[in-house]
């Protein structure tokens, strides 16, 4: 069963200016949403839990350099968007 992305206008906003710089991860990106969609616990993901004063949301990778920031609302299967860029950017 697959989950909703749900995309705000902020992440969108950011998701635009780091393709912009990044061209060159843009299928990965593309491959990373895809496999988000269909299941988040995928092992090539690495989705896990942050801590701190990110607590709320979890984190899954594009690659081992950059990651997307999201909110995992299991019960409704919807995963808002929250940010994208790499380790220090996001984190």
């Amino acid at each position: 069963m697959a989950y909703t992305l749900i995309y705000p206008e902020s992440y969108i906003k950011r998701a635009r200016k780091f393709l912009r710089k990044h061209p060159e991860i843009h299928n990965q990106y593309q491959k990373t949403l895809e496999l988000l969609e269909l299941d988040p616990y995928h092992p090539s993901l690495r989705l896990h839990n942050l801590s701190g004063r990110l607590k709320d949301l979890s984190s899954v990778s594009i690659n081992m350099s950059y990651r997307i920031t999201l909110e995992l609302e299991i019960r409704d299967k919807e995963i808002i968007l929250v940010n994208l860029g790499d380790h220090d950017q996001v984190y």
